[in-house]
């Protein structure tokens, strides 16, 4: 035993490039350990702890980015992770998304008198798990990042122990995710038989001669397959989307703000990178499944969207649709032989990120809206909105606008740059969908506005906001029309990939 200790060689590790996965982890472990020492913090304060280290964890990851310059992308951990602007630009944008989650959280558990370290641990820890999956250069890493994500959305589901929605949400949650989790972790399975590998650039290295090590053709169409299905179910795709309604719905509004961002980010940006980066050598195969996934995704997302009562569910329905536009990108990126195939990367990466601030900033006025208790989600809820708060209606109004896609909204950057890129490599069908899409999902939109400015408030209800979620509104606003006026301050980054 002790010899073999001594020959073994652990991997080389750049701590600093490790760093945000770092600050993340020491806010978890801070959180934990001196919130089960110490009395009750004061209120919000394990807010400001979970702020700060998601703001750090940022940080880090914008020297990481500005010491990379133009460097080539590298691994780490013995090639385990991927090191490159486009992980990095993930990463910075799962530490943005994270930090102003906790912000409305914060003020949420304050409200509802929850104030604890529990939540703010979980989210952190589904924080590192999305940015795990966005850098993973192995699919069983990926596979580790998926479940340390899922495993903290499945219990911050079902956190809001007043209320019995919140446990059916999670509980449901939990099952549909195992599910999906076993046909990821089946689909790497037939990969890694089909090609005697789980690493992504090995795999792609032996798709590249077109000659498998093991498998046959099929065992490798297989396992694409269940992937694309495990991802689905991250995603909410059509068909795949059966639980998402419901469990936006059941989940703490700041919680589903999380899912809708974070995991988001985190799922799309690892099916971009399985998809693009092993599996180009097969686009071929997948691209048309993935249009059909599109053009579903989109239809039905819109269509079902508009006819909800419920504003949760309303955005729910939106992120699918979301999530079509999205999967529009990867088409567009699995057009190999077209010189503009990088526009589907570098559009989809910006839409992740601007769709992030825009669902937080939403469902953090819908938390406000709903009142202690968290249930008054309800449309009518949001009548005579702009009487009885007129600045928290302008803000939904702003970030409701940016999810239409009208101009001089960073929701117009991050549609015009899908549109661009399907039209670039000549998925013209694909396009027009999409804009249709966009026109039908504005009516949803519409309702809301039409809600909030035009018709009167049965009754007047409290909706005290803290500090922390008017500064996460603030800067999702504020954030939304600066982007889109200066569309150029997000560009320049993401058209580097």
């Amino acid at each position: 035993m002790m010899l073999a200790a001594d020959m073994f060689v652990g991997p080389e590790i750049d701590w600093f490039k490790i760093s945000p996965l770092l600050a993340m982890l020491g806010g978890v472990l801070l959180l934990i350990l001196a919130g089960s020492l110490t009395p009750q913090w004061k209120k919000g304060a394990y807010g400001v702890v979970g702020a700060l280290t998601a703001a750090g964890a940022a940080v880090c990851t914008a020297m990481l980015w500005r010491d990379l310059g133009d460097g080539e992308p590298s691994s780490l951990l013995a090639n385990s992770l991927s090191f490159s602007k486009f992980t990095l630009f993930a990463t910075f944008s799962i530490a943005v998304a994270t930090l102003l989650s906790i912000l409305v959280t914060s003020g949420f558990l304050v409200r509802e008198d929850e104030d604890g370290p529990e939540v703010f641990a979980l989210i952190l820890s589904a924080a590192i798990g999305g940015m795990v999956m966005v850098q993973a250069n192995d699919l069983i890493v990926m596979f580790l990042g998926l479940e340390t994500l899922s495993l903290a959305f499945y219990l911050l589901t079902a956190s809001s122990r007043g209320r019995s929605a919140s446990g059916e949400a999670g509980l449901k949650y939990f099952v549909l995710g195992g599910f999906a989790s076993a046909f990821f972790l089946y689909g790497v399975a037939l990969v890694f038989g089909a090609t005697g590998s789980t690493n992504i650039e090995a795999i792609a290295a032996v798709l590249a001669k077109d000659t498998l090590v093991v498998g046959s053709p099929a065992m490798l169409l297989a396992g694409i397959a269940l992937l694309l299905v495990g991802f689905g179910f991250k995603v909410s795709l059509v068909p795949f989307h059966t639980w998402t309604a419901d469990v936006y719905q059941g989940a703490p509004t700041p919680v589903t703000a999380l899912m809708g961002s974070v995991g988001k980010t985190a799922a799309f940006v690892a099916l971009f990178r399985v998809f693009t980066v092993a599996l180009p050598g097969r686009s071929d195969d997948w691209r048309p499944v993935v249009v059909v996934l599109a053009v579903l995704t989109l239809v039905v997302g819109s269509v079902l969207a508009v006819v909800q009562t419920d504003v949760k569910r309303m955005l729910a329905y939106s992120s699918i649709s979301h999530a079509g536009f999205i999967l529009v990108g990867l088409v567009a990126a699995g057009q190999v032989a077209s010189a503009d195939a990088n526009l589907g990367t570098s559009g989809a990466l910006s839409y992740l990120f601007i769709y992030s601030i825009l669902v937080v900033g939403t469902l953090g006025i819908v938390s406000v809206v709903a009142g202690k208790g968290d249930n008054e989600t309800s449309l009518s809820a949001f009548k005579g909105l702009g009487k009885s708060n007129p600045v928290l209606a302008i803000g939904m109004t702003v970030l409701l606008l940016a999810q239409a896609g009208v101009p001089l909204t960073a929701g117009f950057v991050a549609k015009f740059g899908i549109i661009r890129a399907a039209v670039s490599t000549e998925s013209y069908t694909l396009a027009v969908v999409a804009m249709l899409a966009a026109v039908i999902a504005a009516f949803l939109y519409l309702r809301i506005m039409v809600s909030m400015w035009l018709s009167e408030g049965a009754e007047s209800r409290d909706m005290a906001t803290t500090i922390s979620v008017k500064a996460a509104v603030a800067v999702c606003v504020g954030a939304t029309l600066v982007l889109g006026f200066f569309p150029s301050l997000l560009l320049q980054f993401t058209n580097q990939f």
